[in-house]
């Protein structure tokens, strides 16, 4: 078979950058010599950070369970299903190029969605590589800042201690999401976990709900009494979300609750003793509603013995647009749909504040999703609230010592530049310079490829 000669290798590269599934070329020493623009939508990574980059650049976060080095020991090609951090089922094929000396000189990955039905089976000479748990330091929470690093490990510290741990954050940035990576990762993970929304539940049946009653117990009980959600959750955790809405007059008999792992249903004169962990979480700022007398401080020092607080989404932006692609990837899936971001609208989540946080990216990716129709989302399919023009002070750039004809981005990256030059010739090692500035090893490897590389080699 020919190929066309009008179509030059630009050209080509440019065809290849459309397909959806992600292609990606290796040389014989685990360096990314191509991939297409699909890496965006899998990892989180722009095709420019990945190209030229290693292997190992990126393993620790993204393939730890790839069937590269397999590919290389073995010479043989390959299929593996796996799932990455921002939530893409994917099926890898990856096929090695041998030179004349029956050495591997490229090895050539085709990565699709995992929506493959009977055709899987057609690849008759490849081998199926058995996946292990891939490496999630949080299934679910997708995240690179180096502040939600340090909640995770915090989290990872406290999963199998059984003392009370307070969650707090604004509305929409994931509390009750920790809250389940909590038990999930925690010796009571087979064990149930129950959720109460503390908000949703009268005050004159908080009560029954909780601690459950005997027959008979009041007017409009159940003839066979009933199980609290407390006995419900016994041996497992129960998750107390919005605890800052409890009654008044609940909070002694919570407190008595969580320090003695006893109750008494309504109606009986039997204590209820239960084996349970207590997780809390509230979007309000419970030390100040103490000292306004809404909320009983011998409670809220019981409940507060770990706490963990959340950043809104606006204070961690490197995080935004790998959350974007998660729920890209879980929606696309759902709705069994196929779409990537434009970079302009990349831009304006970026610079968009997220007052619903996390559950409001989700709703929009997913309204994104069913309502485009094309694969590229572009700014006109987005809601019209996300173009917000900010309202703080309006800086001129008179107020600066700007040289004529340079931008922001320019003056941002020279300063970048000097710190990066400076690190790295202090640490002389990306893994060392990560260390020092508080940020991952694949961003580390990015900034030194761009600003040292060719500097110091």
């Amino acid at each position: 078979m020919n190929i066309n000669k009008d179509i030059d290798f630009k050209e080509f590269i440019k065809i290849i950058d459309q397909a959806y599934d992600e292609i990606l070329i290796y040389d014989n020493n685990y360096n990314i010599i191509y991939i297409n623009k699909a890496c965006e939508r899998h990892y989180g990574i722009s095709q420019e950070e990945m190209v030229n980059s290693n292997f190992y650049d990126f393993s620790d976060e993204y393939w730890s369970t790839s069937v590269l080095p397999y590919v290389y020991r073995t010479k043989k090609a390959v299929q593996q299903k796996q799932e990455t951090v921002l939530g893409a089922k994917l099926l890898t094929i990856a096929v090695p190029i041998l030179d004349a000396q029956n050495e591997v000189k490229y090895v050539i990955m085709s990565v699709r969605d995992d929506t493959l039905d009977e055709t899987t089976q057609s690849h008759k000479l490849l081998e199926d590589v058995i996946p292990t748990n891939m490496k999630n330091i949080a299934k679910n929470v997708v995240f690179s800042s180096e502040k939600m690093k340090r909640i995770l490990n915090l989290v990872n510290e406290i999963t199998n201690l059984d003392c009370p741990i307070l969650i707090t954050g604004e509305s929409g940035v994931g509390k009750t999401l920790i809250g389940k990576y909590i038990h999930e990762n925690s010796d009571r993970k087979n064990q149930p976990f129950v959720h109460i929304n503390c908000a949703a539940i009268s005050s004159t049946l908080f009560e029954s709900e909780l601690y459950g009653y005997e027959k008979g117990s009041f007017t409009g009980a159940r003839a066979k009494g009933k199980i609290g959600l407390a006995m419900k959750a016994n041996k497992g955790t129960l998750f107390l979300d919005e605890i800052s809405e409890i009654p008044f007059d609940m909070q002694a008999k919570l407190l008595q609750f969580i320090q003695e792992k006893k109750f008494y249903p309504i109606g009986s004169l039997t204590p209820v003793e239960v084996d349970l962990r207590i997780i809390t979480a509230t979007n309000r700022n419970l030390e100040q509603m103490v000292k306004m007398n809404t909320f009983r401080q011998d409670l809220y020092y019981r409940l507060n013995v770990f706490e963990i607080d959340i950043p809104p989404i606006r204070e961690r932006k490197e995080d935004i647009l790998l959350i974007c692609d998660y729920f890209l990837n879980i929606y696309s899936h759902k709705y069994n749909k196929s779409h990537r971001f434009s970079n302009e609208v990349k831009n304006i989540f970026m610079n968009y504040s997220w007052k619903g946080n996390v559950r409001e990216i989700s709703h929009i990716i997913e309204r994104l999703v069913v309502v485009t129709k094309e694969v590229v989302i572009k700014p006109i399919n987005l809601p019209k609230h996300l173009y917000e023009i900010s309202t703080k002070k309006d800086y001129s750039a008179k107020d600066y010592d700007i040289e004529d004809g340079k931008k922001l981005n320019d003056l941002m990256d020279e300063y970048e530049s000097k710190i990066v030059k400076k690190i790295y010739k202090e640490c002389k090692s990306t893994r060392k310079m990560a260390d020092k500035l508080g940020i991952s090893q694949s961003k580390a490897s990015k900034l030194y490829r761009k600003y040292v590389k060719n500097e110091f080699n």
